[in-house]
């Protein structure tokens, strides 16, 4: 009978707990403004990252054409689409006669205040205090990652093309490497305030939600690019770029979100035995009369 009953109650508490987690997710996105920080995010990468890895793949001199080629993986294009893309960005000659050592300091200036948002939005997450000013080259550092980041997966599609190991090699870029990334990040931009292992779920979560955009991108993004660059031209390419960067914003602060309710609260650790200065009863432990 006991194990009838018991049978019959685990679905029930398992339909519990994860509907007050999906409740408890709900409400605390809705505190974090997820979405309005991942407006926020997609501008400012638009503004201050792309430009920068425009520069970087300039300067690399290598047959891939860097952010663009990013885009177009991402967004599952190719034919009209990826011309499309690629018609966004400035050729590398263009782009090396035309920057100054004063605009790649301003626009890597400003690429810090992207990873100052993203700081901002985890210490939102986590319910944490915001850093001290001068942690600034946790910010910095932080954009050399995500930057690297974006280089590998873009180069992990370039080694052994046409190889039954290629697939293989860019899903450990993408994949290993996310994981590792948005890991190291959280921790790097929290300031170790948090354990590492409270924060490897978020990293997993943030590349699943992350590899769920790209099939979305992939069906739906990636046709909408096709008819908005036939129908508005530059104007509906750049649109459908910027929603793209939302999603990506999205799932990097949904990915943490997901991970921060997923893990229980530390709290600290208790024992059975009471203190020395205080008795099992609670009550003050008796005084001896003073010496006469």
């Amino acid at each position: 009978m006991a194990d009838h009953e018991q049978h019959h109650r685990k679905p029930w508490t398992t339909h519990a707990y994860w509907g007050a987690y999906f409740r408890r997710l709900w409400d605390h996105g809705r505190h974090v403004e997820i979405m309005q920080r991942s407006l926020a995010f997609a501008a400012l990468f638009f503004v201050t990252l792309v430009p920068l890895l425009v520069v970087i793949a300039a300067a690399e001199g290598s047959r891939s054409s860097g952010i663009a080629q990013w885009v177009t993986d991402a967004l599952g294009l190719n034919g009209q689409g990826a011309e499309s893309v690629k018609g966004l960005f400035v050729t590398r000659r263009q782009t090396l006669s035309t920057t100054t050592g004063v605009s790649l300091a301003a626009l890597a200036v400003f690429g810090i205040s992207l990873m100052a948002s993203v700081q901002a939005a985890y210490e939102r997450i986590w319910n944490l205090p915001r850093g001290p000013w001068h942690t600034t080259w946790r910010q910095t550092v932080g954009l050399a990652g995500l930057i690297g980041y974006i280089l590998l997966a873009e180069w992990s599609g370039t080694p052994g093309q046409h190889t039954p190991a290629q697939p293989a090699l860019r899903v450990a870029a993408t994949v290993l490497g996310g994981v590792a990334l948005f890991w190291w990040l959280q921790w790097l931009l929290l300031g170790s305030r948090i354990p590492w292992s409270r924060l490897l779920p978020g990293a997993v979560a943030t590349v699943a939600a992350l590899a769920g955009l790209r099939l979305f991108s992939r069906f739906i993004l990636a046709p909408l690019l096709v008819m908005n660059a036939v129908s508005y031209g530059t104007v509906g390419t750049v649109l459908i770029v910027q929603s793209f960067l939302i999603g990506v914003g999205y799932t990097l602060y949904a990915g943490c979100l997901a991970g921060q309710a997923l893990t229980p609260p530390e709290v600290a650790p208790t024992t059975d035995t009471p203190p020395s200065d205080v008795p099992p009863s609670g009550l003050p432990p008796p005084t001896s009369p003073p010496a006469s």
